[in-house]
């Protein structure tokens, strides 16, 4: 049977470019090697954060973006410094992602029926200088709907072009080779593997019951990256970050596995960008887990002091939200993987989000009456249950049983009362003006200006020590793997190139796998909010190349 078009992957970026291939009558073949449940892939289980520039939400809320800013901010985060080779096309779609993102993304996804919190996120707000690392404005906007919110859309697309003929669609078909004829793509091979029932996200049989062959005119890989895989991780895992992590939980189901950038590769593609990745420091363990070594990442605000392993507080800008890959950097400079914040009940109430559409009920549900909860008294629901029954919260009303709780959870004993007293008391004491020589306070008061921070995301600044606003609350904090930043290197039109940078006639690719663009779009830091975007961007992209072919 021959196609138009093989999609391989049916995460978001493979259903974006689906759905565009086959809205211009071409036929389509869409393959995965995961059970129906996991349409969707990676994107289904995200806080469904999206990357906008200068848009209503921003100006409702008086905050004054622009394409110019945004890219300043780009340029200062990413870094690229292999500019004629591995970072070129990354640069070429880092400047068309921007205009996307200041220009129709919005619309295009607002006429799909998508729609967004009120309340815009600022996220990765960096703490260096202005042509620095981070967002100068907030520009985390969050699905209404999160994941699934954003998934909808497509996989509606999708499955009307499915019953109308446009697309089929094989779930359990894991291709294990890109075919070749004379120097152009022109099919793909694999085996089919055993029919699965786990639930979405669970690791599924690998037990193989046939085998396939499918032709087409074009190929299409959006598979996703490595964050599954922990050995490709270490493997990769940059020098200037130190040593890989000893341990380290997974951000993303174990089929995460990056099996398709090699078969690319074995097929003439060039991978760029190998050194660079995304993983979070506020991983904690989940206590309810869906795939193996489960780790849910914690959205902290700006107040909670921030500890290595030694309970030695982390130099600026250490501070939760401002640079994830910086802090990375400092936590595993200590020779540890873990690191504690300690914050108060006042602080947990406001602050403490957690990254998932599962861990968001309100608004993965779209509850408007949920999402009001959110303002009354104690914990979400969803941290509450974390303080329970997680094994990585201690909660106590003296510092001294807090420290003594901290010891016995890591069996180490590697934290001094005296010393985080001193470190608490002296951080208290830079409460009593409103100006300090503390930065991380200065910050804190800082954000605070802006509407939504001061609204629902950062806790008035008040003494950790005053019992009116505790109890006294530690958690062990993991690294959590995530994103691959490299990956097979596109032209703009989606067009996986070779070792020489010629195009692979018949070859494209798409989302993480691409880098979520040319191969690299976010060079070395990313702003948030555009790993979700760089699908989108890049599936649509290049499944509309490929429906001109």
């Amino acid at each position: 049977m021959s196609f138009n078009a093989i999609v391989v992957g049916a995460g978001l970026a493979g259903l974006v470019a689906a759905a565009e291939i086959a809205d211009k009558g071409k036929t389509v073949l869409l393959l995965d090697q995961e059970p129906e449940a996991s349409l969707g892939g990676q994107a289904w289980w995200s806080f469904g954060g999206l990357f906008l520039v200068n848009s209503p939400e921003q100006r409702r809320l008086g905050i004054k973006d622009s394409k110019e800013l945004a890219w300043q901010d780009w340029l200062g985060s990413a870094g690229f410094d292999r500019l004629e080779d591995e970072d070129y096309w990354g640069i070429q779609w880092a400047k068309a992602y921007i205009d996307f993102a200041a220009g129709e993304k919005r619309s295009w996804l607002h006429q799909m029926g998508v729609r967004f919190f009120p309340i815009v996120g600022w996220a990765e707000r960096g703490g260096y200088l202005a042509e620095g690392h981070g967002n100068s404005v907030p520009r985390f906007h969050i699905v209404w709907g999160t994941g699934p919110g954003i998934v909808a859309p497509f996989e509606r697309r999708v499955k009307e072009h499915i019953k109308n003929g446009q697309i089929v669609y094989r779930p359990r078909h894991r291709v294990e080779e890109i075919i070749k004829t004379d120097g152009t793509v022109t099919g793909v091979a694999g085996v089919v593997l055993t029919d699965s029932h786990v639930s979405r996200g669970e690791e599924s049989s690998r037990e193989v019951i046939g085998d396939f062959e499918y032709k087409g005119e074009a190929v299409l890989v959006s598979s996703g990256g490595i964050g599954g895989n922990f050995d490709l991780i270490r493997e990769n895992w940059p020098k200037r970050l130190g040593e890989p992590p000893s341990e380290m939980l997974s951000g993303v189901p174990a089929h995460v596995d990056g099996r398709m950038l090699s078969i690319t590769n074995q097929a003439g593609g060039r991978i760029v960008n190998r050194d660079r990745m995304w993983h979070y420091t506020e991983g904690i363990k989940n206590w309810n887990s869906i795939w193996p070594n489960h780790g849910i990442r914690i959205l902290p605000g700006p107040s909670s002091l921030w500890l290595d392993a030694t309970g030695k507080r982390l130099p600026v800008p250490g501070l939760p939200g401002f640079d994830t890959l910086g802090t990375l950097e400092l936590i595993q400079q200590t020779g540890y993987s873990y690191s504690w914040f300690i914050l108060t009940q006042k602080i947990i109430e406001r602050e403490f989000a957690l990254s998932g559409s599962e861990q968001n009920p309100d608004l993965t549900g779209k509850s408007i009456a949920q999402v009001l909860k959110r303002a009354l008294p104690g914990a979400p629901g969803p941290v509450q249950a974390f303080m329970d029954k997680g094994e990585d919260f201690i909660i106590a009303d003296h510092l001294s049983e807090l420290v003594d709780g901290m010891n016995k959870l890591t069996g180490e004993d590697l934290l001094s009362y005296q010393d985080i007293e001193r470190q608490v008391l002296a951080r208290d004491r830079e409460m009593e003006n409103t100006f300090t020589k503390d930065l991380q306070i200065t910050a804190l008061r800082g954000v605070r200006n802006y509407i939504g921070d001061k609204l629902i995301r950062v806790a008035a600044p008040h003494k950790f020590l005053d019992r009116k606003n505790g109890p006294l609350i530690a958690v062990r904090l993991h690294i959590v793997s995530r994103k691959t930043l490299g990956g097979l290197q596109t032209d703009l039109s989606g067009r996986v190139l070779d070792l020489n940078g010629q195009v692979i006639p018949g070859l494209f690719a798409a989302g993480e796998v691409s880098g979520f663009g040319g191969g690299g779009v976010h060079g070395y830091r990313a702003l948030e909010g555009t790993f979700l975007g760089g699908c989108l961007f890049s599936g649509r992209t290049a499944g509309r190349a490929m429906a001109e072919l």
